[in-house]
């Protein structure tokens, strides 16, 4: 599979169906609406206004189905769902474009106003939905071909799970699972399934295996007496990017947001580890670029002289780069002015307490105003991070902190923060006990998460920076 080829396509026949729909209209409105207005012929001619529209049209309807989420699960898609969105984001959009461009057209009578809106609704719609459906179509069937396919993984290996296999792999219309192996559990009889896929190891290693096999999906199957094992089980995996369904006698065991889907005749209930409506985290991942692109220009001139006097007050690089831990357990490097002395660590992690010998005179005046901070709107934008979310931590003292608090890993759903609810009120952990303060703060984030609740931390975070009381 090529998923950025897949939303490829779907974006240059998106934009083809928005740029014919949009020379279409303004054909139609000089050829049909303007000459009953002026009684005459109006020739058509493609002026500025019309270039500038077929610009920045194709870019407005890319933004509305990026928001609303519709270049996610490229490949997993409902011809019926997809007509239903294409039809209210088309009739959302032409209302917004209606009443920015098309009011101020000269008509004859209102009546004309009605036929700009709904020949521009139609014509919009029919194309990109026309398109779309090719697509979805053609991949649907590649889907049912088996030319496609998603890398699955069965936990459990009993009688239950054995079944679903089975008619899963039988279906005369597959759903595109393709079965790389199971994870046993105990008091499982790993034989019923062993004979027909093989087993990857055991439920210790799930993360190494989801890793090494790039699994796209989970099925849970598990007996009733095990469902003691849900909440375990998806502590592990619920963080992780993968689909995961469970059989349907576990609906009442489930926790967070779950809905009902059967896939061709085999009922599965999937797991959303969805955290926000899909227009909520989009809308805030645009927001995060926006706003850093527009920050990082403001603070350019910030950064320049806090630069110079880092490099002259002591020896060493003016940006700090370590390893942290992101969304989905992935590491990435995380930036930073320099507020220590090179080498303060000495291999040894380590971190800085509010009267720390290791911090530069710049340092901690950088610190407390939080302009060391500076170079992660780099990291937001290339999207290891986000402006708000969980503070990134080291894979040591993730360690520590798993140990006494199993369900931190809850985290890693989402991208980490330049700024969170926990740092707002804590700033930066001396030790591992103010980690697992700050914890049940990041927690309430994570159930709470809204673009209302990201405002108000960026609020608070603003107010702390100005009056220069960061830890």
């Amino acid at each position: 599979m090529n998923k950025p080829w897949q939303v490829a396509k779907y974006l240059t026949f998106d934009i083809l169906a928005a740029a014919i729909s949009w020379v279409v209209f303004f054909v139609y409105r000089k050829a049909i609406i303007e000459p009953q207005r002026f009684g005459i012929d109006i020739p058509i001619e493609f002026n500025n206004r019309f270039f500038i529209g077929l610009l920045l049209i194709p870019i407005f309807w890319i933004t509305i189905y990026y928001i609303t989420g519709f270049y996610k699960n490229i490949y997993r898609r409902s011809r019926l769902i997809e007509l239903w969105q294409t039809f209210s984001t088309s009739l959302a959009g032409v209302v917004v474009i209606f009443f920015t461009l098309i009011l101020d057209d000269f008509i004859n009578n209102y009546r004309n106003y009605y036929e700009l809106f709904f020949t521009l609704f139609g014509l919009h719609f029919s194309l990109t939905y026309l398109f779309r459906l090719i697509i979805t179509t053609q991949t649907i069937h590649k889907i049912h071909q088996r030319k496609i396919g998603f890398n699955t993984l069965i936990i459990g290996s009993n009688e239950r799970a054995l079944k679903v296999y089975n008619e899963m792999n039988n279906q005369i219309l597959p759903a595109g699972n393709k079965f790389i192996g199971f994870v046993g559990l105990e008091n499982n009889n790993d034989s019923l399934l062993e004979k027909y896929i093989p087993k990857l190891g055991k439920f210790d290693d799930l993360i190494e295996i989801i890793t090494k096999y790039n699994i796209e999906e989970v099925i849970i199957a598990i007996e009733t007496i095990e469902h003691k094992r849900l909440s375990e089980i998806l502590t592990v995996i619920e963080n992780r990017q993968v689909t995961i369904w469970g059989i349907p006698d576990l609906f009442d065991f489930l926790s967070g947001t779950v809905k009902s889907n059967v896939i061709y005749g085999i009922p599965l209930i999937k797991i959303s580890n969805g955290l926000m409506p899909a227009w909520q985290e989009n809308t805030k991942r645009l927001i995060d670029v926006t706003f850093s692109l527009i920050a990082s220009v403001i603070f350019l001139p910030v950064f320049l002289v806090l630069a110079v006097l880092i490099k002259i007050s002591s020896k060493g690089p003016v940006l700090y780069k370590q390893e942290r831990i992101g969304r989905f357990g992935k590491p990435f490097h995380i930036y930073k002015l320099r507020s220590m002395y090179a080498d303060a660590e000495n291999g040894t992690p380590a971190l800085s307490s509010e009267n720390d010998s290791r911090i530069t005179k710049i340092g901690k005046f950088i610190r407390k105003t939080h302009l060391d901070e500076i170079p992660q709107f780099y990291n937001v934008i290339i999207g290891d991070m986000s402006l708000v979310g969980p503070r990134p931590e080291r894979q040591y003292y993730i360690d520590q902190i798993v140990k006494r608090a199993p369900h931190y890993t809850h985290l890693h759903k989402l991208r980490p923060g330049i700024t969170s609810w926990g740092q707002v009120r804590y700033g930066y952990a001396s030790n591992v006990e103010e980690m697992l303060e700050r914890l049940p703060y990041d927690m309430m984030y994570l159930k709470n998460i809204s673009l209302y609740v990201d405002f108000k931390i960026l609020i608070y975070t603003i107010m702390v920076s100005f009056r220069g009381k960061g830890k």
